[in-house]
């Protein structure tokens, strides 16, 4: 009997894999075509601005600079826009290639099987919620994938296409008006120098490598100062405890989450004072993120688990180390988030 229940079980895991896989491989037919037909679209869209590039270019000194901005803005803006939508549509064929292997490869096995009955309603339950958090944590992936594109799009990519047209400026005026163009080289310095700057920012944010190299208290020291002088908002943070180093996947857990909660409390909380405290006990971590903003109902938002980024997802990868995310908030009160991950009590880097 108990084999035979063994046996069922995979029967009805496979046949469930196989009908996601299904699913799966509609939805990406779709999402396929959505974005080869934005390809294509981007693909005349380029065709037409690089001729319009083309046909001011032999006037150059007669097209008014801002004309001249627009139009390698433009381009740039395309160009960058049609990169982005071929590597998507590639990565696409690829996944569907491969969802096609695994179909049928799902197919044949189920062919030498027979008596394959319908999922128990217990089964499917657990089968619909594991797909729920399957379907957040993508989200919550391409939410993120989204909003690096729009920063590096903002940022370093509008800042390269006006260094291409402040160069191109220079180049003009280096013959014909020397003291213009080095005004235009000194403005292009100066943006340069701004540029990267803010890149170096953006790579901290993305992936601090201080964080591997020195661990998670020097990297939330530097993030806090670096907070601090963007959002111009004192932010204290105090460690106790003993100071060591704690497995990557937890130094990971525990900088994120204290990112997220302040970019929280920065974006919505309308505070003006926050702080940061951080208890390093043998065998715990606890970290405090408090602020003095305008408050919400905590035990409506932490319900929403629909949501895709925010508290209740970030419960989630904290629940996943076996720790504990509490949120105590009201209107007008503030907002205090505390979570508490187990570590061992040594850990060899």
């Amino acid at each position: 009997m108990e084999e035979e229940f063994s046996f069922q079980g995979f029967l009805e895991e496979a046949y469930n894999d196989y009908e996601q896989t299904q699913r799966d491989l509609k939805e990406i037919d779709i999402l396929i075509k959505q974005s080869a037909a934005e390809v294509e679209r981007l693909v005349q869209r380029n065709a037409q601005a690089q001729n319009y590039v083309r046909q001011f270019e032999k006037n150059f000194e007669t097209v008014p600079r801002e004309d001249i901005k627009e139009a390698y803005e433009n381009l740039n803006n395309t160009q960058q826009r049609l990169f982005t939508m071929r590597g998507q549509l590639e990565k696409l064929q690829s996944d569907q290639r491969n969802l096609e292997k695994l179909a049928e490869f799902q197919r044949r096995l189920l062919e030498l099987t027979e008596g394959v009955g319908s999922l128990p309603t217990a089964q499917k339950r657990r089968s619909e919620s594991d797909q729920s958090t399957v379907i957040r944590v993508i989200q919550t992936e391409e939410s993120a994938r989204q909003s690096l594109v729009r920063r590096m799009h903002d940022g370093p990519a509008s800042s390269l296409s006006n260094f291409i047209l402040q160069a191109e400026i220079c180049q003009r005026f280096f013959d014909i008006d020397p003291d213009r163009a080095r005004t235009e080289l000194n403005a292009l310095k100066s943006a340069a120098s701004t540029t990267f700057s803010d890149v170096k920012d953006f790579i901290f944010d993305l992936r601090p490598m201080m964080l591997d190299d020195l661990g998670v208290i020097p990297t939330l020291r530097r993030y806090v100062e670096s907070f601090q002088e963007k959002s111009g908002l004192p932010v204290p943070i105090t460690v106790t405890g003993v100071e060591r180093r704690l497995e990557s996947h937890i130094e990971v857990t525990i900088f994120r989450s204290v990112q997220e909660l302040l970019n929280n409390a920065l974006m919505h909380a309308q505070a003006s004072r926050l702080q940061v405290s951080v208890d390093l006990a043998s065998d715990r971590v606890s970290v405090v993120v408090e602020d003095n903003g305008r408050g919400f109902n905590a035990d409506e938002i932490m319900a929403r688990n629909s949501q895709t980024i925010g508290l209740a997802t970030l419960r989630e990868r904290i629940e996943m180390l076996g720790g504990e995310l509490t949120v105590q908030s009201s209107m007008g009160q503030g907002t205090r988030a505390e979570f508490t991950i187990p570590v061992e009590s040594e850990f060899d880097i």
